[in-house]
């Protein structure tokens, strides 16, 4: 039984997310297949906020150790939400850059994963009707060199103010994943070659390419990269997609039960700890 049990655990989180395991690096395709931009783009989906400011501290799963004068630290809980089980706590938490009165909503997340894409419609639709206390930002995981490529993609996209190219790259990507049955599309053979590509996909989409290659190699986008790197490593980051509510809870659609049931957690624990800590 309990054999059991852990193997069905096992496989809905290899359905839910991608992991570092999975994502090796294939063989990266040749400079000259520049991707095709899609027919139709779906509605803009880019960064609000840059990464969280972390302070190199662990995380763990555990509850805090911590206690008030009334005794242990509260913890988000009612019927449908346990910690440890619907959500892990960050011990210590880490440090935000939200606003005074605003609750730091973080989406781990990488272009060519496919559970992320899964979730992309579900988080778009949540913020056009999120808390106004809410601060969404993302942050593209930094596991190894294709991550990088396309975190690089999104931060210049984001860069010159071209959102909307987010959500288009993130359907480029996934269509051609799915037609080559490689995670490292939009990613060349060198650094030159993935520029020379991701520009391609750029100018395709209405962006110059004198545009295109100074934000690419901006010192902006290089400040970003490297807290994406530090988020990746302060929170541990082992699957995507992660959520993390203002640097206290950590949680996936498999914790949640599912995208929807995701939605409504971010919710809870998000108006849990703007009530206790805003």
């Amino acid at each position: 039984m309990t054999r059991t049990l852990a193997l069905s655990t096992a496989l809905i989180l290899a359905l839910c997310a991608c992991s570092p395991k999975q994502a090796q690096t294939p063989q990266a395709p040749a400079a000259s297949q520049a991707p095709q931009a899609p027919a139709a783009a779906a509605p803009a989906a880019g960064a609000q906020g840059s990464a969280a400011t972390a302070n190199g501290a662990g995380t763990s799963g555990g509850a805090p150790t911590g206690t008030t004068a009334q005794g242990p630290l509260a913890l988000p809980e009612s019927s449908e939400w346990k910690p440890g089980v619907s959500y892990d706590v960050i011990s210590p938490a880490q440090p935000t850059n939200a606003p005074p009165g605003k609750v730091q909503v973080m989406e781990v997340f990488w272009l060519a994963c496919p559970h992320c894409h899964e979730l992309e419609p579900y988080l778009l639709t949540w913020r056009k009707s999120k808390p106004d206390y809410v601060q969404f930002v993302r942050v593209p995981v930094m596991w190894g060199p294709v991550q990088q490529a396309h975190a690089r993609l999104f931060y210049t996209l984001d860069a010159l103010n071209r959102d909307d190219l987010v959500e288009t790259a993130f359907n480029t990507i996934h269509t051609l994943e799915n037609q080559t049955g490689s995670e490292s599309v939009m990613v060349g053979s060198s650094p030159a070659n993935t520029l020379k590509i991701q520009e391609a996909f750029a100018t395709q989409n209405g962006v110059s390419a004198s545009a295109f290659d100074s934000a690419y190699n901006s010192f902006d986008v290089s400040t970003r990269l490297q807290e994406a790197e530090q988020v990746t490593q302060t929170y541990e980051i082992q699957s995507v997609p992660t959520i993390i509510i203002d640097g206290r809870y950590r949680t996936d659609p498999a914790k949640a039960g599912g995208e929807n049931k995701l939605i409504a957690l971010i919710d809870f624990l998000a108006k849990w700890d703007h009530d206790h800590h805003g």
